[in-house]
């Protein structure tokens, strides 16, 4: 478990250092780094520190945010092909965007955008609520997330259908494949306190997920209270995929492939796949980050593309690997 923290930190710690030195300009690591701390009144500080660092940080936190979503929800509804945008939240701040944008709203301040999706997202998380009540159990919140899911995007699809502007309808598509290019200091502060909050949320559930492994009934009976445990669930879940969606765009896969790939190294605790997941997720959405300024530079591949690219086939071989070993 120590080993597996280790390598996981450290890769971390290569990647998001790689993701300061990396980028179209050919310029020397030692130049960078200095401008990056020392600072100075040259082009090289103003893109360390207002283009790379926040693209840094934002694929750090996305990264560990999704993943540690996705292990906390597949931890919930024992249920390994679950994923963090099943309530919806994704959706709906998508839809909040695909608005801002269809009505010009997003090119009046830099944080319509952003501030738009949030206001999509919490509008989905309360109808999430409403629709499964306060005490419904795993199988009524599936069937209202999915319910929202696919209210949101119905609503996306018919704006991008009546959209009279095409270049507006331009934007919505580049948008929705998710990105972090062009990322500033702005939407680092507001993505990340609720990234922050969201995860302490999520990772809080350690014990109640642990002994979810027994049933429902049995996690009672230990003293978890399932209606706490699901609201903080939700709640979390929310923050961090809202504020992810509302940046970034929609990334997938993250939250669904890397708890896969990691639940076998923690014996398949899901208390432990919680931090095992957040480390993995921030490494592969690093990853991804690093691999869309190298392949294509010239053609700005999407981010959201790439871990699609990768991480669909990757979970149909660990279908495959499953099938085999039952």
């Amino acid at each position: 478990m120590r080993r597996l923290a280790l390598v996981l930190a450290m890769l971390v710690a290569v990647l998001f250092l790689g993701s300061l030195l990396i980028g179209p300009a050919n310029i020397a690591p030692t130049d960078s780094l200095r401008a990056l701390l020392a600072g100075g009144e040259g082009p090289l500080t103003l893109v360390m520190r207002e283009i790379r660092l926040p693209r840094a940080i934002l694929a750090l936190a996305i990264g560990a945010a999704l993943g540690l979503a996705g292990a906390a929800m597949q931890g919930y509804l024992r249920n390994p092909l679950a994923d963090p945008g099943l309530i919806g939240v994704s959706g709906s701040a998508a839809l909040g965007a695909v608005i801002a944008i269809q009505t010009g709203i997003a090119g009046t301040a830099t944080l319509a955008l952003p501030i738009a999706a949030l206001a999509g997202a919490v509008i989905g998380v309360a109808l999430v609520l409403v629709l499964a009540g306060p005490r419904g159990g795993s199988l009524t919140l599936i069937l209202a997330g999915i319910a929202i899911s696919a209210l949101a995007g119905a609503l996306t699809s018919l704006v991008l259908n009546l959209s009279p502007n095409p270049f507006a309808a331009n934007e919505i598509v580049f948008w929705m494949m998710g990105s972090l290019a062009d990322r500033s200091m702005t939407h680092v502060w507001i993505a990340l306190p609720l990234i922050v909050v969201g995860s302490l949320a999520l990772a809080t559930l350690g014990r109640g997920l642990d002994a979810l492994t027994l049933g429902e009934d049995a996690a009672a009976s230990l003293g978890i209270g399932m209606t706490r445990l699901r609201l903080v669930l939700i709640f979390g879940t929310a923050a961090v995929v809202g504020a992810s969606t509302a940046v970034a765009g929609a990334i997938g896969f993250i939250g669904l492939v890397v708890p896969h790939v990691l639940r076998g190294f923690v014996g398949g605790r899901p208390g432990h796949l919680l931090w095992a997941s957040a480390l993995g997720g921030a490494v592969m959405l690093l990853a991804a980050d690093i691999a869309v300024r190298v392949v294509l530079p010239a053609r700005d591949l999407k981010l959201g593309v790439l871990t699609a690219l990768i991480g669909a086939p990757l979970f149909l071989h660990l279908i495959y690997r499953t099938r085999r070993g039952a």
